[in-house]
C-alpha cells in the first residue's frame, strides 16, 4: 500500500506528452469536487498505453485593467504586466499556477491547458499610460506568466504592449524562457537607449532531456542561450535568471550556467530557490515520483531543509532563497561563480526620465487649418 501513496498522497498519473503534470487537482476555493469511482475503470484506462494530447484551449480575458502592483519587500518592481493568464509552457514547478485557482480553474493541467488571452492589453496599456493618474515607473513584464509563450507567436499581444512601452518611453524589464523575445529586438532598442529596457532569460537546467520533462513547451536550454547572445549583439541589456534551483536536481549546475550565460554575452546572473506554494506542492512530488523515484525523497527533502522542515514557506525575505545550511551554499556557489566568471551581479538601473505622452491626435481635430 506504502508503494501506492506519496506521503499519504495517491500515486501520480502517467505522464501525458507535452504536459508538464498530469494531474488536475480540484480548486481549493470550491466546496464540490469531482471524484471518479475506483470501480469504474475510468482511472487506470492509460495504464498500459500512452494518455492522448491534451489541446490548449485559449479564452478572452475580459479584465479591464492590465497593471498590477505590489508592494512586496521581496521583489524589485513594484508594477507588473502579464498578457496571458496561466502558460502552456507547463513547467512543473511554476509557483503562478495556484493564481488560476482565482479563475474557477486547477492549478494543475488547467493552468497549462486553459490560456486566458488579454486581447485588450494594448488598448489598455495606451489608455492608462496616456491618463495623469499614472506615474511613470518600471513596469515588470512576465513577472507571473511568461509573456512568450506559443501563442503569442501568432497573436503578437506581448509585441504590440512593447510598442506602447516604447511610444510612452516607459522604462521594462522582460522575464521569459523563450527564444521568441529576440523577434522584438527593434522594439526595444528605442527603449534602450534612453536606458528604460532588460530582459531576463531564464534558465533552470542546461540538461535538454531534463528541461523537456520539466518544461516541456519552453524552449530548449540551447535556444535560450542563442537568444541571450542575440540580444547581447543587439546592445540589448540581458542576463540570465537561474529560477528556479531545485537543490538535489538542478543545483550541480550552477557554475555550469553561470560559464554558458558568460559566454552568451549576458551581464548579470541572479537566481531564485525553488517555490512551492500551495498546490503546486503536490503537483511537483507527483512530478519527481513520476519522472525521479530514485531521488524525489532527497528532493523533498532537501526542499523541507531550506524551508524550516515544510514544503513552503511564504515569508518575505526568506521564501525566494530559503534559509539554512543548504541555502547558504546555493547562494554561495552562485556568488562564487558569478566571481570567477568576471560577471557583474547587479542589473541595470533603468529610468524612467524619458517618459513622454505624446499628443492626442483626435485634439488636432480642433485647431485651426493653415
Amino acid at each position: 500500500m506504502e508503494d501506492e501513496m506519496l506521503g499519504g498522497r495517491q500515486s501520480p498519473a502517467s505522464a501525458i506528452r507535452g504536459r508538464g503534470t498530469a494531474e488536475n487537482p480540484p480548486n481549493r476555493f470550491e466546496r464540490l469536487i469531482v471524484v471518479e469511482d475506483p470501480d469504474s475503470g475510468l482511472g487506470s484506462q492509460w495504464e498500459n498505453e500512452q494518455p492522448p494530447r491534451l489541446e490548449t484551449l485559449y479564452y478572452r480575458d475580459p479584465s479591464r485593467s492590465i497593471i498590477a502592483f505590489n508592494d512586496s519587500p521581496d521583489l524589485n518592481f513594484n508594477a507588473s504586466l502579464n498578457p496571458y493568464r496561466g502558460c502552456e509552457h507547463g513547467c512543473s514547478y511554476c509557483y503562478a499556477r495556484p493564481t488560476h485557482e482565482y479563475l474557477g480553474f486547477s492549478a494543475g493541467l488547467d493552468f497549462e491547458s486553459r490560456i486566458l488571452v488579454k486581447t485588450e492589453a494594448p488598448a489598455l496599456l495606451r489608455k492608462l499610460f496616456a491618463a495623469s493618474r499614472w506615474q511613470p515607473q518600471v513596469v515588470a513584464v512576465g513577472a507571473a506568466t511568461d509573456p512568450y509563450q506559443p501563442v503569442e507567436g501568432r497573436l503578437q499581444i506581448t509585441r504590440r504592449c512593447l510598442q506602447v512601452f516604447a511610444e510612452f518611453r516607459n522604462p521594462l524589464a522582460i522575464v521569459t524562457k523563450s527564444a521568441l523575445v529576440t523577434r522584438d529586438v527593434d522594439v526595444l532598442e528605442p527603449l534602450v537607449e534612453i536606458g528604460g529596457a532588460a530582459v531576463n532569460v531564464s534558465i533552470t537546467t542546461l540538461d535538454r532531456k531534463l528541461s523537456r520533462i520539466m518544461e516541456p513547451r519552453a524552449a530548449v536550454p540551447n535556444r535560450r542561450l542563442e537568444a541571450v547572445a542575440a540580444l547581447a549583439r543587439a546592445k540589448i541589456p540581458v542576463g540570465v535568471m537561474i529560477a528556479p534551483i531545485i537543490p538535489g536536481l538542478t543545483d550541480h549546475e550552477v557554475p555550469a550556467i553561470v560559464e554558458a550565460a558568460t559566454r552568451a554575452g549576458a551581464r548579470w546572473v541572479g537566481h531564485i530557490v525553488l517555490r512551492l506554494p500551495h498546490g503546486v506542492a503536490d503537483l511537483f512530488e507527483a512530478w519527481l515520483q513520476r519522472h525521479f523515484p530514485d531521488r524525489a525523497r532527497k528532493v523533498m527533502n532537501r526542499v523541507q531543509s531550506l524551508r524550516g522542515g515544510r514544503r513552503n514557506d511564504p515569508r518575505f525575505h526568506s521564501r525566494m532563497r530559503g534559509e539554512g545550511v543548504f541555502a547558504d551554499q546555493i547562494r554561495d556557489l552562485v556568488a562564487l561563480s558569478v566571481r570567477r566568471s568576471g560577471l557583474r551581479e547587479e542589473r541595470p538601473a533603468l529610468s524612467a526620465s524619458a517618459f513622454r505622452r505624446p499628443p492626442d491626435p483626435q485634439l488636432s481635430l480642433f485647431e485651426p487649418a493653415d
